[in-house]
């Protein structure tokens, strides 16, 4: 766990693997964040209560439905919600509050393939409940507090699973029988583990520093000197509540790996002052009491004993297994080589980092990853550690894969790791172009795809290459490969969320992040900068009389056509419907014409050639450019400005370019 007064690379991490700043992500409704900054209020009166369930009719109407049941038994039914909450009690009212929210929140989430949204439901509220208990038990002063807490502690899968580019179902799928904890599992796959990704996200949203203690650390208690160490007793009976009900069969997946009831946690609290069989029997009442106010099937507690008995069977399955090939984990390798791979989704930092941690376990003298080429078929080597031995740019050592032959033909046909020497192979050409004696290879796959070579060998120290190294290796190559297929989805997602789909021209969303570091930076270079709006003149004739592959087809034309005629570092973007935008930087209002006349013009020939495609229509243009003023304080406003010139060219006849301030318009 990172320490919360150095949580930037846990930030960095985390924006990495989601699709969107967390600062944006639905995910907490806007009432439940009121309800817990009033968990936090001493002063909370039932009427500010009643005022944040009032703007929640759903929420309303379960409160009255409650104390309305049977079980108050009141002879007039109560339609006012300040006597449902003097009648139900204001703890009793904000837990059933907190609960439906998140319910009706996790319940709008699209189904997943893996990951059982009812079955983390039933984990989050049997923590929350039991941990209530164990707190009231253990005479607690606030134990509301610890049942939103245990509500909301594991809610970094649900940011994983909702907003991840890698999901947590995709997660689940990647299991394998590893023998690794969970939480080992999601540093390798994801770069960080759920309980720190919920800490980013309590932080992002300005959670209670209690909710946030406990989310971020209900697997490992924070040190002494940690700020949230005033907070360890309401982490231990989470933590203690949650191990209970994993040994229970309620976990929060059914692969969840057995985990570990840490020692600090029984020193901070004592379950000797806890008759766990009373509390037991009274969440099981709870759970029940559950399922009535949502009225939804929770798994009973058959079900839950079934599953425990095959998620028992499983980890005595990975404990048991003999060691094999296809086994990817080795005791004799640190954890640090394994888990580096999977510390980010950018191979320019993930494998540098690999090749060090082998660097500091194997004391290799040169560690180099040679990537492979498909189009010029070839292995580059692309990354070398240590950094004092990469050369220069001039230097750049390739192997045509057509000339390779021997054992490293060996490695890459059969995916089999090799040692190469001049003994074996006097004439080999990679011993002599790196001036060594001796090297080993191991392929880096995933799913038997070959990525890369792992390279190392000992031309100073003269060290020979162990075979022991190949079995050594093999396990970090594999996790290598893991990360490496990663990295390329989160790459494909990455563009899909900047890319529009049909012209292959950014989207609006990645022309406000162009736009947002020139206005935040040095407000001298503003004033060279236009923007501009281009518009497909009666668009709609396209679609309606030549059909809809028409009005895409002119949609393409355009944006082939400011493909090649804008310059490097300038922007072009779809910014929606049949709109463009630019962005011209080091330019003046004459530049900015100039420009627009080439494309406004360029598209008027290419739609006068292609009119017959069009049923006769001709395929024109109108553009409104706006120049920086002073008198822009933000982006938006100078979008707009160019978007009054852009209808300005429209109301003057189309197929013109208007430019504000100025009024530089077309004569055409």
């Amino acid at each position: 766990m990172t320490d919360e007064h150095n949580t930037e690379p846990l930030k960095r991490a985390a924006q990495l693997i989601l699709k969107d700043e967390i600062r944006h992500l639905q995910l907490v409704p806007s009432v439940a964040l009121k309800l817990l900054k009033l968990t936090n209020d001493d002063n909370a009166k039932i009427e500010n209560l009643s005022r944040i369930i009032e703007t929640e009719p759903v929420l309303a109407a379960k409160i009255l439905k409650q104390v309305n049941s049977a079980a108050y038994a009141l002879p007039n039914k109560t339609t006012s919600l300040n006597r449902a909450v003097t009648i139900l009690g204001f703890s009793t009212v904000r837990q059933l509050a907190l609960t439906l929210l998140f319910y009706n929140k996790l319940i709008q989430q699209k189904t997943p393939q893996r990951f059982d949204l009812l079955l983390f439901w039933q984990h989050c509220l049997y923590v929350a409940s039991l941990s209530r208990r164990i707190a009231v038990a253990l005479k607690h002063p606030d134990p509301d507090l610890i049942y939103t807490g245990g509500l909301l502690h594991d809610i970094g899968k649900i940011v994983f699973e909702s907003y991840g580019r890698l999901t947590y179902s995709d997660f689940i799928d990647s299991m394998d029988k590893s023998g690794r904890s969970t939480l080992e599992e999601e540093r390798r796959f994801f770069g960080l583990t759920h309980s720190e990704m919920g800490h980013v996200f309590c932080l992002e949203w300005q959670l209670p520093t209690s909710i946030m203690a406990i989310v971020a650390y209900h697997h490992n208690q924070p040190t002494d000197t940690s700020h949230c160490s005033q907070y360890k007793t309401e982490i231990a009976i989470v933590s203690f509540a949650n191990y209970i009900a994993w040994i229970q069969g309620i976990g929060s997946a059914t692969y969840d790996s057995h985990p570990t009831l840490q020692s600090a946690v029984l020193a901070t609290i004592n379950i000797d002052q806890i008759d766990l069989e009373v509390i037991l029997r009274q969440v099981d009442e709870d759970m029940q009491s559950t399922r009535e106010f949502y009225n939804i099937q929770i798994p009973g507690l058959t079900t839950l004993r079934a599953t425990l008995v095959k998620a028992t069977i499983n980890m005595s399955q990975i404990n048991t297994d003999p060691p094999s090939s296809s086994n990817h984990s080795s005791n004799k390798v640190p954890s640090s080589c394994l888990t580096a791979p999977h510390h980010s989704l950018n191979t320019s930092e993930f494998i540098p980092r690999t090749l060090e941690a082998i660097h500091e376990k194997f004391s290799f003298d040169r560690s180099i990853m040679f990537m492979i080429d498909p189009k010029r078929r070839c292995l580059v080597a692309s990354y070398w550690w240590p950094k004092s031995i990469i050369p220069n740019k001039n230097q750049s050592f390739e192997i045509d894969i057509k000339v390779i032959s021997g054992l490293l033909l060996t490695c890459l046909r059969e995916k089999k790791a090799v040692i190469i020497n001049n003994k074996l192979e006097p004439d080999n050409p990679i011993l002599r172009h790196l001036k060594t004696n001796e090297f080993i290879t191991i392929p880096v796959l995933h799913h038997n795809h070959l990525a890369g070579v792992l390279y190392a060998d000992n031309p100073l120290s003269k060290k020979a290459m162990r075979p022991q190294f190949l079995i050594d290796i093999t396990p970090i190559a594999y996790e290598l490969g893991v990360a490496m297929f990663n990295a390329k989805k989160y790459d494909l997602e990455k563009k899909h969320a900047q890319i529009d789909h049909l012209t292959q021209l950014f989207n609006k969303r990645m022309a406000n992040n162009f736009l947002m570091p020139i206005f935040q930076g040095d407000k001298s270079k503003l004033k060279n900068i236009a923007i501009g709006f281009i518009d497909i003149d009666k668009f709609k004739l396209f679609n309606d009389d030549c059909g809809h592959q028409a009005g895409d087809n002119a949609l393409k034309i355009v944006a082939d056509i400011l493909r090649s005629l804008t310059r490097p570092g300038d922007f072009i973007g779809r910014y929606g419907g049949e709109e463009f935008l630019f962005v011209l930087k080091n330019t003046d209002e004459k530049g900015a014409y100039g420009y627009a006349e080439r494309i406004r013009s360029e598209i008027e020939r290419r739609g006068r050639i292609m009119s017959q495609r069009f049923q006769g229509h001709l395929l024109t243009v109108s553009i409104g450019v706006s120049m920086y003023s002073k008198h822009f304080t933000t982006y938006n406003e100078m979008i707009e400005v160019a978007d009054q010139a852009m209808y300005r060219a429209k109301n003057e006849g189309r197929n013109r370019i208007v430019i504000l301030p100025g009024m530089t318009s077309d004569k055409k």
